[in-house]
């Protein structure tokens, strides 16, 4: 699993790459959740376009780093998700809790 960042304008975005799995997801979210104490984004986007697999490990994630950034104010969503991880996201309804931008 990769993890690289970038910051513009109060948006962190996060890009995930390679497998998130149950062993990626907690380092994962430390290092999310690193960035985000680091930064004090007032917007978090994840995005899975690199992501070739996620398990409901990643659901875990994105609610984790969702629930970090409303305890700070701000808003997260999800960026660009690659088919496999759509396909986990659309049988988890998570979609009604945090937002998915295609294309952003």
């Amino acid at each position: 699993m990769k993890i690289s960042a970038g910051i513009a304008g109060g948006r962190l975005t996060v890009m995930l790459e390679g497998e998130l799995d149950h062993h990626a997801a907690r380092s994962a979210f430390h290092t999310v959740e690193k960035l985000i104490d680091e930064y004090m984004p007032r917007d978090c986007a994840l995005n899975l376009a690199g992501l070739t697999f996620m398990d409901s490990s990643g659901i875990a994630l994105i609610l984790r780093v969702s629930g970090r950034m409303r305890e700070l104010g701000g808003r997260a969503w999800i960026e660009d998700p690659a088919r496999q991880p759509q396909r986990v996201i659309d049988a988890s309804g998570i979609d009604r809790l945090v937002p998915i931008a295609i294309g952003r």
